[in-house]
């Protein structure tokens, strides 16, 4: 059961990364990067993180 629980989770936060990593290119694509202006240093951890979930997003298509 708290299996069911971590994956239920992990895929709300997958789509919530994937929703903000949209919003976050479709500024970039009006010169401004609210990533790289919120998390300085740690916008590469925060792409990352929006990559994986990419990834995870896929695999979920991918199994249904």
């Amino acid at each position: 059961m708290a299996k069911i629980k971590f994956w239920k989770w992990a895929d709300r936060i997958s789509k919530v990364l994937l929703v903000a990593g949209g919003l976050n290119w479709g500024l970039v694509g009006f010169g401004f990067n609210p990533v790289s202006a919120v998390f300085g240093v740690w916008t590469s951890w925060v792409y990352i993180a929006v990559g994986l979930s990419a990834v995870h997003q896929a695999y979920q298509l991918w199994i249904k």
